[in-house]
């Protein structure tokens, strides 16, 4: 037990990195990041050992990170509450750097569209193949292709005016 502990501790120090970058495509807001990214460790312990090494190990953290996140962005989406007001905004942008603005308007764009776009487009901004992508995602390499085609397109053509917070 203790080697299957050490193993899983070792996969959640390399691929933290992954887990987050997924999370935080579904959300924005601090606290429910921490909560995906605890969803996500749940459900890579308990499918820990059922893993049979047939695919790279990052592309099985993605597929159960993204198939996490769908499922309760899914669940979110159905329950409609409603959002408590504050008077402060957590996120209020302190820094004028270009790069950050752009990011951020990047990221608000992405989380516009479906899951299984963001899903695909997170997986390309995050360098891998189409490939890899087509295996993750359970389609064909030509499939990747053209929704990647389609959903830059989309992406490009949302206005800028919806793109402020």
């Amino acid at each position: 037990m203790k080697d299957f502990e050490y193993e899983f501790e070792q996969m959640v120090r390399t691929h933290r990195s992954t887990i987050y970058t997924v999370c935080y495509m579904f959300s924005n807001d601090q606290d429910e990041v921490a909560d995906l990214f605890q969803e996500v460790l749940i459900n890579l312990w308990k499918s820990m050992p059922s893993f049979e090494e047939r695919s790279d190990v990052r592309s099985w953290i993605y597929r159960v990170s993204l198939n996490v996140c769908i499922s309760i962005d899914r669940k979110k989406r159905r329950s409609r509450t409603v959002p408590l007001t504050m008077d402060i905004d957590p996120y209020e942008e302190t820094e004028t750097n270009q790069n950050s603005r752009q990011m951020d308007m990047l990221r608000r764009r992405i989380a516009r569209l479906g899951q299984f776009d963001r899903a695909i487009i997170l997986l390309w901004l995050e360098n891998m193949s189409y490939e890899e992508i087509a295996a993750i995602m359970g389609i064909t390499v030509k499939n990747v292709s053209v929704r990647l085609y389609r959903i830059k397109e989309e992406l490009k053509n949302m206005s800028n005016v919806s793109d402020k917070p």
